[in-house]
């Protein structure tokens, strides 16, 4: 049941993605572009986005386990350090050159985009320097 959960949320995030807009780097760039063409569009995307996560999130802190029966497992650290803040500051900068992030770019990967390859090759290559670094 849970992998039939997964992929069945995996399935409706992509198909949110591409509606949204968000698996296409251009529109993401034109997002991220104030000083010139900016499209506040994804603006409201994400506002909804975080308003439905505040909502979940709020739910899910009152609950042991999740509607399917599995444990929760939410973030248990509310601490901002130097390794956060940095992996935020990795993460944006690559988002505004590639114009995409992980989710959108696998969604974009299987929408055939070559552009999405590279992204989600590199992105793959960080993950695993991260987990050899976290290691030693």
């Amino acid at each position: 049941m849970p992998i039939v959960t997964a992929l069945l949320a995996g399935l409706l995030f992509g198909i949110g993605l591409i509606v949204s807009g968000m698996a296409d780097p251009s529109k993401v760039l034109g997002f991220l572009d104030l000083a010139g063409a900016w499209d506040p569009s994804l603006a409201f995307v994400m506002a909804g986005a975080i308003a439905v996560g505040l909502g979940a999130f709020a739910v899910a802190r009152r609950r042991r386990t999740s509607l399917i029966g599995l444990d929760m497992k939410l973030p248990a650290s509310t601490t901002v350090d130097r390794r956060l803040v940095g992996g935020s500051l990795l993460f944006g900068i690559g988002w505004g050159i590639a114009g995409l992030c992980p989710g959108p770019g696998l969604v974009a990967l299987g929408m055939g985009q070559p552009k999405a390859a590279v992204f989600v090759l590199a992105m793959l290559a960080g993950m695993g320097i991260f987990e050899m670094l976290e290691r030693k």
